[in-house]
């Protein structure tokens, strides 16, 4: 283990101490703020509903997340080939995202229901506009004296794009990409909580409903965990594929 994942681990456990010592030394109730032991133990007695629900939420922030990518990558290919584009395409992209994204979940369950569907849409809203930004940051960062010298040599746009921006853009692509993962479960939870049949939102929100802040807390856990193993597995492929950084 490297020296800065042990400070990581060593830090987990230093929190997860304070809490529970906190906890059971003040004697605090479990809606203020219940031991790790404590939720712990809910997650484990719930486990078959939070293994579902947690089944449920990963699937839809997968779906959107990988749509959302695609169609960031693919608007930002576009006004790069297209340059002209630009000034009709951005007002539009920035008008729609001045707006909270949990702001269109009411319309958004009302035209595709309260299934998966209405989840995967509102995560591929918040990860497309996130991968968007990166991918034309990254685009746009090439030097145009080195574009000026492969056209030189009479590669046209597709060339150009595939064999210089594309490799210089993937590093900033890559990091919306993981900031991306975070968002995609914090949507499709939010939208949950609003209206759905299952998935951790839903849990989170029926136990607030029945005032069991355990299993509130137990949810919350679970979501935490399924957030760092996609945060971390998007680092992980970052690290094997963009090797030139």
């Amino acid at each position: 283990m490297s020296r800065s994942a042990m400070r990581g681990v060593l830090g987990a456990v230093l929190i997860v101490l304070l809490w529970e010592g906190s906890a059971r030394g003040f004697a605090l109730p479990s809606y203020t703020l219940p031991a790790v032991s404590e939720i712990l133990g809910g997650i484990w007695a719930q486990r078959a509903d939070l293994l579902s629900g947690g089944a449920t939420t990963l699937l839809e922030a997968l779906l959107g997340y990988g749509l959302g990518t695609a169609i960031g990558i693919a608007l930002a290919t576009v006004i790069t080939i297209l340059p002209w584009s630009r000034t009709g395409i951005m007002p539009v992209v920035m008008a729609v995202n001045s707006v909270p994204v949990a702001a269109y979940s009411p319309l958004v369950l009302l035209w595709f229901g309260i299934g998966v569907s209405s989840k995967i849409v509102m995560v591929t809203l918040a990860v497309g506009f996130t991968v968007f930004l990166s991918a034309l940051a990254g685009f746009d960062r090439v030097d145009r004296r080195s574009v000026d010298l492969l056209r030189s040599f009479g590669a046209g746009q597709a060339s150009v794009l595939w064999r210089l921006r594309l490799p210089a853009a993937m590093p900033l692509i890559a990091a919306g990409m993981r900031v991306a993962t975070v968002r995609s479960l914090i949507v499709a939870i939010v939208t949950e909580m609003l209206g759905a049949r299952s998935g951790l939102g839903w849990i989170i929100y029926q136990a607030v409903v029945q005032i069991d802040f355990v299993q509130v807390w137990a949810a919350i856990f679970v979501a935490s965990a399924i957030s760092l193993a996609f945060f971390g597995l998007i680092g992980w492929v970052e690290r094997k594929v963009i090797f030139w950084r």
